[in-house]
């Protein structure tokens, strides 16, 4: 034993195991991997759901400084190897609109397909073979990075499609997996189904995928779903939402992941009315959910942004609509705690924030990403430590 390590272990003898579960709780996770050595009293203490618990919620607390967010990203794979990269980079947005890194890391294995990340964690698939990412012989994983701590999940029925949402109930401490099948090939569509993972009970559910009563005429009787796309899918407000149909009728499908219900929030009301639509993102933009249609003006014959906000969440009426130039765009990844944009463009192929305000572009100094994901908060967890 090491002298640090002795007097580690003394110190805790003469302190109250409160005061010493309180000093704990505020250390790096690095460090408590590193202290359940000590004793077996502290490898209890620190593998335990409660301390863990206080430990992720103390680090949001703590994550709250003056940045305007995180960005992870994975590089863009070399077409002489199209292996998808397992190495990721976090760098923090500075308010001085500078990136700096923060860690570097490998997932376990090449993901060709990342369902979500928040709070420390990032939940994978990864096919058994070189399918594209609408065959569904694949499997579902947790990954902690801080703790390099993968659980595989147990697997779930086939199905000719399936969407996937991740999403955390802060209230049970509880990361969820929504998964959304439904059938392509039918003349007459299936209603999709749904089953739902928790990592407390480690088990898939299955769940009705219905709305209680839609407001349009030309809907699915009963609530029924038919079809969610894949590109659209948002953690915003304790719910998960998606772009889905029923019938002929288009509508965001919401997914609370505290009682788990399914709800209908309409569209904007002729959203896409003189424009041709290159693609369209789920966004939260400062603060309230946002629809961000990238398209061709009919008129004007150039390239537009639309971005749609819900000033006050759930209520049609509320949909406010703020109109951009913005050219050959290539794909959205996000909006920035200040309302910017995190785009990609065809030419030149580069990365770059756009504020909507100004209209400034902001080049991003990093290599062309695979993936990229914003988030507000960047926390170190010690989840799945206790498993």
């Amino acid at each position: 034993m090491s002298r640090s390590t002795e007097l580690l272990s003394l110190s805790s003898e003469l302190l109250p195991d409160n005061v010493v579960f309180d000093i704990l709780t505020r250390l790096p996770v690095k460090s408590l991997i590193r202290f359940r050595c000590v004793s077996q009293s502290w490898n209890s203490t620190i593998t335990n759901p409660i301390f863990i618990t206080k430990h992720l919620d103390l680090a949001y607390s703590l994550s709250n400084i003056n940045n305007n967010g995180y960005l992870l990203f994975t590089p863009l794979r070399n077409f002489l190897d199209p292996t998808p990269s397992k190495e990721w980079t976090s760098f923090v947005y500075n308010t001085n609109r500078t990136l700096t890194q923060i860690s570097r890391f490998e997932i376990p294995f090449p993901s060709n397909f990342i369902i979500g990340f928040c709070n420390g964690m990032f939940c994978l698939a990864a096919n058994n073979d070189d399918s594209d990412e609408k065959d569904l012989r694949r499997s579902l994983y947790l990954w902690n990075p801080s703790i390099r701590k993968l659980k595989k999940l147990l697997a779930t029925r086939p199905s000719d499609r399936a969407i996937f949402g991740f999403g955390y109930h802060p209230q049970n401490n509880d990361y969820k997996i929504l998964r959304v099948t439904f059938a392509i090939q039918q003349v007459t569509r299936k209603p999709a189904e749904a089953e739902i993972y928790t990592l407390i009970t480690d088990s898939w559910r299955t769940a009705v995928v219905s709305v209680e009563s839609f407001s349009a005429s030309d809907s699915r009787p009963n609530g029924s779903v038919d079809q969610v796309y894949l590109p659209t899918r948002l953690c915003f407000n304790g719910a998960l939402h998606f772009i889905a149909f029923s019938g002929d009728h288009k509508f965001i499908l919401s997914f609370d992941i505290n009682d788990e219900r399914f709800r209908e929030i309409l569209l904007p009301e002729n959203y896409l009315e003189g424009i041709v639509k290159h693609f369209e993102r789920l966004a939260i933009f400062k603060g309230s959910l946002a629809l961000i249609v990238f398209g061709e003006h009919l008129a004007e014959m150039s390239d537009i942004c639309y971005i749609w906000v819900m000033k006050e969440y759930g209520v049609v009426e509320s949909w406010a609509r703020k109109s951009v130039p913005m050219k050959q765009v290539a794909e959205f990844f996000s909006c920035t705690i200040n309302g910017e944009l995190l785009v990609e463009r065809f030419t030149p192929y580069q990365s770059f924030l756009f504020d909507p305000e100004s209209l400034n572009e902001e080049i991003l100094n990093i290599p062309m990403p695979e993936y990229m994901i914003y988030t507000p908060n960047f926390v170190e967890s010690l989840v799945l430590l206790d498993r």
